[in-house]
């Protein structure tokens, strides 16, 4: 069923990059509920995996003393959700966690595989996006980190280097302080679906008017975007009904919908229009934000 022809199970991040720059070419397997089906389908022939399920202290999600939320990149969906750090401070996080899949797929589906496979259904990308993520990433030749927003390069791709790991997800203290947000995923089927649409927002008000706002879609461009243009006009305006459903328009011009087997253009389009919207004005009321209609 699987093409394996060998796979490392490392126990320290130092053993795994020396494995992997002696073979750049192994496959570094997580949760592994994308590269096994990708091998079950014949997108990976004669395999060898890099397994980081046994090294120590990559799933851990802590508070650094700048205020930082770092999140390993072995943790766990079922892990996110669960979590009181994520909950209390990154509740959007914990929405696009839940919608992950069903149970067991949330039980061995990591975020750092979920990022690394360059997929741009992935539930997580959105929500990092709108949180002004950055990845830490740890090869032989040191340590770098880069924002989430220039590690899609193509659908299916990332700005991974040559034997280089995903070690960290890190939100720092000001994408995520006095905030609150929404995701919503749209599917065909109600559960256990790939999102035909993705939809995070997370914003802060002050006075009666968006003193910060940041809109990330999945399924709408070729890799996860921000709609910059949208969240500009937003900023500084008062909140009301006509001021979200512009956003929202303006939102339709930041993405490259396109024809699919899922859904036509048009019908994307409209979707993140509404969707936008919804997702905005359900992030208002959950921030008790002064809303005039």
């Amino acid at each position: 069923m699987f093409d394996i022809v060998n796979i490392e199970k490392p126990d320290t991040l130092e053993a795994a990059l020396e494995m992997l720059t002696r073979n750049p070419d192994m496959k570094i397997i997580a949760g592994g509920t994308d590269v096994l089906i990708k091998m079950r389908n014949g997108a990976l022939e004669e395999a060898e995996l890099l397994s980081l399920r046994n090294i120590p202290g990559m799933d851990e999600i802590s508070i650094l003393n700048n205020g930082t939320i770092s999140i390993g990149a072995m943790a766990t969906f079922a892990k996110i959700f669960r979590s009181s750090i994520i909950n209390e401070n990154l509740p959007v996080l914990s929405e696009a966690a839940v919608s992950v899949g069903g149970p067991q797929i949330r039980n061995m589906a990591t975020i750092g595989g979920n990022i690394c496979n360059g997929a741009v259904s992935a539930d997580s990308a959105a929500t990092l996006l709108a949180y002004d993520a950055e990845l830490k990433l740890l090869s032989r030749s040191g340590s770098r980190t880069v924002p989430i927003r220039e590690f899609y390069a193509g659908p299916g791709k990332v700005n991974l280097r040559p034997a280089e790991i995903l070690t960290d997800i890190l939100i720092p203290k000001a994408g995520y302080d006095k905030t609150s947000g929404c995701y919503i995923k749209y599917s065909s089927r109600k559960a256990m679906d790939i999102a035909m649409l993705g939809v995070s927002v997370v914003c802060k008000t002050e006075g009666g008017k968006f003193s910060d706002v940041r809109i990330a879609l999945g399924v709408a461009a070729p890799v996860p975007i921000r709609c910059s243009e949208a969240e500009a006009y937003a900023i500084g305006k008062e909140i009301s009904d006509e001021t979200m459903k512009e956003t929202g328009r303006y939102a339709v011009k930041a993405s490259k919908a396109r024809d699919s087997w899922r859904a036509s253009k048009a019908y994307r389009e409209h979707l993140i229009e509404v969707m936008v919207f919804r997702a905005l004005k359900e992030a208002v009321i959950r921030g008790g934000g002064v809303y005039n209609g």
